[in-house]
């Protein structure tokens, strides 16, 4: 690993002259490294979970709506401008044509010359999550609420927190620093009037990586609710007790909270 990246792991233990605190050793940078590491692999378990469950949703809606193949007109995604939608569906097209997967190349040899496009529940197998993002962005609003009623949300909570998930996501698959990063893109958190357990007793922030977690532990309980995810997290987080939970968000009385 190259200084700089170890740098980031340093810096809590940098005073204001650039030296550091006594008693930093490397091993203690590096205990943060191997905790950010495990971290992420945890939170990209749940994103792939939650990613599996709205996609599933989404195809289901717009299947219902507009048959197998209506993704293919632009009619299907009418909140996308003509261009945000010529460049979604050509990226689609170019999953589907550089695609190896045995159950696309048995679709294009038996169905290729009448079908240019897969049924959409097969096109969700290839789709990058930054595709499906924007296929979620272009349905119609009727479409963000049925989706978002299966979560028990308002659509445009739902909708914010996907794209904060999909942030997280991408700083995941490309190693970044996690666990004391503040969100570029916050989620929205519920209305106290209506979602009390988002507020008391525990404040769910939307500036740090605990709200994230909440919100994943939320969507889990419907999607996973088997899941022993959060036993995971809580062992993680006990292994390494000197990192900070400040940093990361946690508010003094997280457990407390009925969202976890």
């Amino acid at each position: 690993m190259n200084y700089y990246r170890l740098s980031g792991y340093l810096y809590p233990y940098r005073q204001p002259d650039d030296t550091f605190k006594p008693g930093t050793t490397l091993d203690r940078a590096w205990r943060h490294y191997t905790f950010d590491r495990r971290f992420r692999l945890i939170v990209m378990d749940a994103i792939e979970r939650v990613e599996v469950s709205v996609r599933t949703r989404l195809i289901y809606e717009l299947s219902r709506i507009n048959g197998a193949f209506g993704y293919a007109e632009p009619e299907a995604l009418p909140q996308l401008s003509p261009a945000e939608y010529t460049r979604w569906i050509e990226e689609l097209k170019k999953e589907f044509d550089r695609s190896r997967e045995t159950f696309v190349s048995h679709f294009k040899a038996k169905y290729g010359d009448v079908h240019p496009f897969l049924p959409l529940w097969i096109a969700g197998e290839i789709m990058p999550f930054g595709c499906t993002m924007k296929m979620y962005k272009g349905v119609a609003d009727e479409v963000k609420r049925n989706i978002a009623r299966h979560y028990n949300v308002p659509d445009e909570v739902l909708t914010s927190w996907l794209h904060t998930i999909n942030v997280i996501r991408n700083i995941c698959a490309h190693h970044g620093r996690l666990w004391n990063r503040e969100l570029g893109v916050k989620p929205f958190i519920p209305r106290k009037s209506k979602y009390p357990q988002w507020h008391e007793p525990a404040a769910i922030p939307q500036n740090r990586i605990f709200g994230v977690l909440t919100i994943l532990r939320y969507l889990l309980r419907i999607t996973a609710p088997h899941s022993k995810w959060n036993s995971r997290l809580v062992a993680l987080l006990e292994e390494y007790p000197e990192i900070s939970r400040w940093s990361m968000g946690f508010p003094d009385n997280w457990k407390e909270s009925p969202l976890w």
